[in-house]
């Protein structure tokens, strides 16, 4: 089979005539020479909305993946620091005594041994938020955590630390006032 040119196939079926043929072809290549003389170069409008479609459509599944990167990166964190929590939290004290401590403006307490409540007391060890319960960690526990996430370390700030200056230097017993 033979490759027809369309402008043949219409003359064939009688759509159309010669005169309006040789007008169109005559037309056509007028553009062509128009265009090489002059270098213009025509704009295809589709290609050319389909170019910006499909920048906009990368830009928004850069946007999707960047949220769902900061979501799991989220998820790897609150992990961490849940496995921090659970590894080293001391263990609290039902029967203790309350330890009070301020967290969003409203008082909450820990019920804690004697020993955990002078360590608490003396800074060695922290109080942090999990999920809606406290536990009670060391110190550079609670640094590790703050570095992930600064909202669950509750620093006790109305508490400062006593350092004893003279704990090195025995009293005499014998020393009267």
């Amino acid at each position: 089979m033979k490759n027809i040119s369309l402008q043949d196939q219409l003359l064939k079926a009688g759509l159309t005539n010669k005169t309006k043929a040789s007008k169109v072809k005559s037309q056509k290549h007028k553009q062509l020479q128009k265009k090489r003389k002059n270098k213009i170069k025509t704009v295809d409008e589709t290609a050319l909305l389909a170019k910006q479609a499909e920048d906009q459509r990368r830009e928004k599944d850069k946007l999707l993946n960047e949220k769902r990167n900061q979501k799991a990166e989220k998820k790897q964190i609150a992990g961490q620091i849940k496995q921090l929590i659970m590894l080293n939290k001391f263990e609290k004290d039902d029967e203790g005594t309350a330890f009070n401590f301020t967290h969003n403006d409203k008082v909450k307490s820990v019920y804690v041994s004697d020993e955990l409540r002078n360590r608490l007391v003396a800074g060695r060890a922290v109080i942090v938020q999990l999920a809606k319960a406290y536990e009670v960690v060391p110190a550079p526990v609670a640094e590790k955590i703050a570095q992930r996430d600064q909202q669950r370390v509750i620093y006790l700030d109305d508490v400062v630390p006593v350092v004893d200056e003279y704990a090195d230097y025995q009293i005499p017993d014998d020393l009267m006032w």
